[in-house]
């Protein structure tokens, strides 16, 4: 049995400075809040959580004053920032650059379609902490989209922006950009050159994986794909890596793996998504090479 960990798998830039921030500031033996998990990974969580860092959520903000609170990499909307002033807290801000430098497109995009009574619509999963930084730039009035039924959402008599949350499926982003461009063909109002701007956000740190995971999913015979259920970006890589490898699996933990998916001759890749921490895919593969005698 041959066991690989992929190199190009684990935190992206964001995530790992945000964990580091945090980490940072907990050194110097401060309380510390974060508004939300600050990875959509429960073990790097409870990982964290016996650190010192301690989640709320944004209802439990509100109530909050005189402390210290970390931004994730996800970003937030102009609310937090406004409820932080109130309340006399100390944000530590690790929102990703790249997730920063969206919300600014957004929410001068937004200026703009409602100028000339247009829509601004996000490509991207309701209710994730990413999005709701996002539709806060637009008073949140922003169209959610996950897929082709939720077209209907859209008026196809006024003019379209598109964006995409920077952890989508490219794919995906494109195939619902081709599917506004034939509803506005066919129903004949509007221009695509004039009325429709599409917009790829998708951050290429994420992009630039699927292809990488095709690959790598193909070098062997068994996938162990290691990720959060929370992760967006996971769920996306995973269906990446089954598609192209039928013999992979999802598992948050070594303690989800059956070794019944596992022969002993066979070549074994574990990989993870951006939020999925090195440590964890290393246990993962520890837990593998020390249960070969088991295999049958």
């Amino acid at each position: 049995m041959r066991v690989e960990i992929d190199e190009n798998s684990g935190y992206c830039f964001g995530v790992e400075f945000a964990i580091q921030m945090a980490e940072d500031e907990m050194s110097e033996g401060q309380q510390l809040y974060c508004l939300g998990d600050i990875v959509h990974n429960s073990m790097e969580v409870e990982r964290l959580y016996n650190k010192g860092l301690r989640t709320i959520t944004r209802e439990e903000l509100k109530n909050l004053t005189d402390c210290k609170v970390l931004i994730r990499a996800h970003g937030e909307p102009p609310e937090t920032y406004q409820i932080a002033i109130k309340n006399n807290i100390e944000l530590v801000d690790a929102s990703c650059p790249v997730v920063l430098k969206l919300q600014n497109r957004v929410k001068n995009a937004y200026d703009l379609v409602k100028s000339k009574n247009g829509q601004l619509v996000i490509y991207g999963k309701p209710g994730h902490a990413e999005v709701i930084g996002l539709t806060g730039q637009t008073s949140n009035e922003a169209i959610i989209i996950t897929g082709t039924d939720d077209l209907k959402k859209i008026d196809f008599s006024r003019p379209i922006t598109l964006y995409s949350q920077t952890t989508k499926s490219t794919k995906g982003f494109y195939s619902i950009k081709e599917e506004i461009e034939k509803r506005i063909e066919k129903e004949g109002l509007l221009s695509v050159a004039d009325d429709f701007n599409p917009n790829d956000s998708i951050c290429r740190q994420v992009s630039n994986r699927e292809p990488h995971m095709e690959k790598f999913s193909q070098k062997h015979n068994v996938i162990v794909f290691v990720a959060g259920r929370k992760s967006s970006n996971g769920k996306a890589l995973y269906n990446v890596c089954l598609s192209h490898n039928p013999r992979s699996y999802f598992v948050e933990n070594e303690k989800e793996i059956d070794l019944t998916w596992i022969k002993p001759e066979d070549s074994i890749g574990i990989c993870g998504a951006t939020s999925t921490p090195t440590w964890l895919m290393e246990q993962v593969a520890d837990f593998l090479k020390n249960n070969e005698p088991a295999l049958v």
